[in-house]
């Protein structure tokens, strides 16, 4: 144990859960408000506007999210620590990617390279995976007890 560790902010690993699930679900929620503002409320094809985004929210979900959403619960799960980081629910990788991507949407919305009805299209998709994913951080957290004895027999 060195000097350092006791600045450590250590949680629960089903607390970390929580705090994935909040993260995920803040920034899916982010980009349904902020896609919704930039929607233009005149067109004419505003819930075909809404169920494409909702349609290709679901492909990205299916196809992407949700293996990822997966892959950082099971790595929770599988913590060493029975307290890690509250940062820990990502690794190092997935904060880097986080920050390509924020940079990118703020780029794109502050500089007007992308007109702000496909840019909402664009928010309005990406907020549907982040908040299906975010659901399965809520569900393990929720039935931890369960999950942990699939993960870690020895612990239960």
């Amino acid at each position: 144990m060195n000097k350092f560790s006791r600045f450590k902010p250590a949680v629960p690993k089903r607390l970390l859960l929580f705090v994935a699930a909040g993260v995920w679900t803040f920034a899916g929620s982010m980009l349904l408000f902020k896609g919704s503002k930039m929607v233009d409320p005149s067109s004419q094809y505003l819930w075909l506007e809404y169920g494409l985004a909702l349609f290709g929210g679901l492909i990205f979900y299916w196809k992407m999210f949700s293996k990822l959403s997966l892959k950082h619960t099971l790595r929770i799960l599988q913590l060493k620590e029975d307290y890690p980081c509250l940062f820990s629910f990502f690794n190092f990788r997935s904060y880097l990617i986080m920050a390509l991507m924020i940079t990118m949407g703020i780029t794109l919305r502050k500089t007007g390279w992308v007109a702000p009805g496909y840019l909402s299209f664009l928010y309005l998709t990406m907020s549907v995976p982040l908040l299906l994913s975010s659901t399965r951080f809520y569900y393990t957290g929720f039935y931890y007890t369960r999950f942990i004895v699939l993960i870690n027999p020895g612990e239960a």
